[in-house]
């Protein structure tokens, strides 16, 4: 989806250039919740009932299920999860968003799959579950929603991306920033030259995670362990791993790269305008804690492109931050820069001297970058109702897989990039590595039998 369609998205709305604050009376009707049900119900217009549902619902999941019952004419109608604890959870954030219905639960996502009735999926399982769960939503007739990142490796990104077009599926990854309209306005001034030529991208991550450690344990009463594991490998359950510290091991997460990265980068990709790398170069380590962790906590990656360098920092527990922001993005260009973080942005020249700024008036103080059930509720509806928009024009959303796919590569290949100890040549044209044998075995991954991913 390009400016252009998206800005018309954003009129369609009804939220122009002067609610670029996303309705300053949206967040201000519910301040807990950030919307009130009737202002959710308010943004789409169009009569069809989408009905959906969510998979994964222990954080993150709940939160976007009660984003998804506030749209109009947009239901949940299941509730999937492995970890029975977490279903009522969902349900009752359902409920206080308003839905009168009550959703059905199970456990086993092939069973949603199966269920006619259901539309689209929402996903927020772990990262090795995204891309075959995409894939084999598409294949069962649904939408998708996945969070980002949209893949566990390269490998079945590129098959999920077979699968939305083979199978003409919208697929939306969930980079909502994307949606955001005053970040559309402010990378739109940078296409139009605000700050001439641009040559680089800087963006950061910052935190202060604590150690883990593992230790064997019996599975809980209240968890399908085997599901959980779904396309990976079996291993024994350890205590520590669920539900938050698998994104620290290679067999399930792909670290800070993606868990956050990817936000971020989309964005940096996004203004600079670029696609496929030509070369990436990784370094960093686990620096903090001798613990358990794989994946490093410290990380400093950078991306050559033909028409501009991208860099990305990452500091998992250390948080101070850069330029006042935990998180950001600062493009650097031949007559100044532009920086943005979640709610606005800022331009200045080359001496530094502030130019321009614009802030989303709705967001201020409302927006929590390390938050991990939801940073934006007001930039949660919009990527959501822009998904519902998508299916009910048949039209590619504003993060559509294939611009998912091309960020989350990104920081795949610079994990990979980690892993082996040395830069990477990259083709421009496709993504894939070129002449590295040994960090070409990490492009794909082993899958537990029968659950191999297919298009």
């Amino acid at each position: 989806m390009n400016i252009n369609s998206r800005r018309a998205f954003i009129k369609k709305l009804g939220v122009g250039t002067a609610a670029i604050s996303l309705g300053n009376n949206i967040l201000a009707s519910n301040p807990a919740m950030g919307f009130s049900a009737k202002s959710y119900r308010n943004i789409i217009g169009a009569n069809e009932r989408i009905r959906v549902a969510a998979i994964g619902v222990n954080s993150r999941g709940t939160s976007m299920s009660g984003t998804f019952a506030r749209q109009k004419n947009a239901e949940i109608a299941c509730i999937c999860d492995v970890d029975e604890r977490a279903i009522p959870k969902a349900l009752k954030r359902v409920a206080d968003a308003g839905q009168t219905t009550t959703p059905k639960t199970e456990k086993d996502l092939r069973k949603v799959l199966e269920d006619k009735n259901i539309d689209a999926i929402y996903t927020a399982t772990p990262d090795h579950w995204h891309a075959p769960l995409t894939i084999m939503g598409c294949q069962a007739g649904k939408h998708v929603y996945v969070e980002k990142p949209m893949a566990h490796n390269p490998g079945e990104g590129e098959m999920a991306v077979a699968a939305a077009r083979k199978y003409d599926r919208v697929v939306q990854m969930g980079a909502q920033r994307r949606s955001a309209p005053v970040l559309t306005k402010g990378i739109q001034l940078l296409h139009d030259g605000v700050i001439g030529k641009v040559y680089m991208a800087k963006t950061w991550y910052t935190n202060t995670r604590k150690a883990t450690f593992l230790k064997p344990g019996t599975v809980p009463t209240w968890l399908d362990y085997d599901l959980w594991q779904g396309p990976a490998p079996r291993v024994p359950y350890q205590e520590g791993l669920i539900h938050y510290d698998w994104h620290w091991f290679w067999h399930w997460g792909t670290g800070e790269a993606l868990n956050n990265g990817t936000h971020e980068v989309d964005v940096a990709r996004w203004g600079l305008g670029v696609e496929f790398p030509t070369r990436i170069s990784s370094i960093g380590g686990r620096y903090q804690y001798k613990d358990d962790w794989e994946t490093p906590d410290t990380q400093v990656v950078t991306l050559e492109y033909p028409e501009a360098t991208l860099v990305w920092e990452s500091r998992s527990c250390n948080g101070q931050k850069v330029e006042g922001l935990d998180r950001g993005i600062v493009f650097y260009g031949e007559k100044g820069s532009l920086e943005t973080g979640w709610d606005g942005f800022k331009i200045y020249d080359l001496q530094g001297k502030l130019t321009q700024e614009e802030r989303s008036e709705a967001e201020k103080g409302a927006l929590e970058g390390r938050n991990t059930a939801s940073p934006s509720l007001g930039m949660d509806s919009l990527h959501v109702a822009d998904f519902l928009d998508a299916i009910r024009n048949n039209r590619r959303p504003n993060c559509d897989i294939e611009l998912g796919y091309k960020s989350t590569v990104a920081m795949l290949l610079s994990n990979i990039s980690w892993r082996v100890k040395r830069d990477l040549q990259i083709n421009p044209e496709n993504g894939h590595i070129i002449g590295d044998a040994e960090a070409e075995k990490l492009w794909s991954r082993a899958y537990e039998p029968g659950w191999e991913p297919k298009v």
